[in-house]
């Protein structure tokens, strides 16, 4: 008993430090949130911090996969959408919201750069979550074309895949443009793909 509850305790302290870490990014930055000040701000030190992860590595990988977990929890439109515009108005919120917090645009730069690395802990995590974001925007996008709302041609995959690259690329560049309207750039994508006549209604 005693070891599932410190197991439990363990889980929960790993949680409260990716939390945390995930809050601190967003208000500091990138270049704030050296291991020192993510231990600090849990009251652990540095040792004691990464006693919870492999390595410094894995936990920026970690911390992104919380930032996926809390995008898709505020907004599970954007990926699991069943509706073209579903998927636009969602998923041009969470570019909003990335452009409020370029320390966690800069992290996820870095790590999909590092990804370039087969033994890189980012790895395995950009292929899985690229993967399954292309195959469910494929879906709906596939399903909006035969509704005649995409243009006829266009294969549903590559769709999906000029999506992620158009996203991505833009965070690479607001990085060194803070003034770029990201959300304008993939707003314009889907107007590109939009079946001519037909008009996505927007909220917007």
């Amino acid at each position: 008993m005693a070891r599932r509850g410190s197991y439990a305790k363990g889980i929960a302290k790993r949680e409260e430090i990716l939390r945390t870490a995930l809050s601190v990014i967003a208000r500091e930055g990138y270049h704030g949130a050296s291991v020192k000040e993510l231990a600090e701000a849990v009251g652990l030190s540095q040792a004691g911090l990464l006693h919870y992860f492999d390595s410094k590595d894995e936990l920026f990988v970690e911390i992104l996969r919380t930032r996926d977990e809390v995008d898709l929890a505020g907004h599970a439109e954007a990926v699991e959408a069943a509706d073209l515009n579903d998927l636009r108005e969602g998923y041009l919120d969470i570019v909003q919201h990335n452009a409020r917090v370029p320390g966690l645009v800069e992290l996820f730069t870095r790590l999909a750069a590092d990804a370039a690395d087969p033994e890189h802990p980012s790895r395995a995590f950009f292929e899985e979550r690229s993967t399954a974001l292309r195959d469910r925007w494929a879906g709906t996008i596939a399903e909006a074309q035969a509704a005649g709302r995409i243009r006829p041609g266009l294969d549903p995959a590559l769709a999906a895949r000029l999506l992620q690259a158009v996203s991505d690329g833009a965070q690479m560049q607001l990085l060194v443009e803070p003034e770029l309207d990201m959300t304008t750039l993939i707003d314009a994508l889907f107007d590109l793909m939009q079946a001519t006549g037909s008009e996505t209604p927007r909220g917007r």
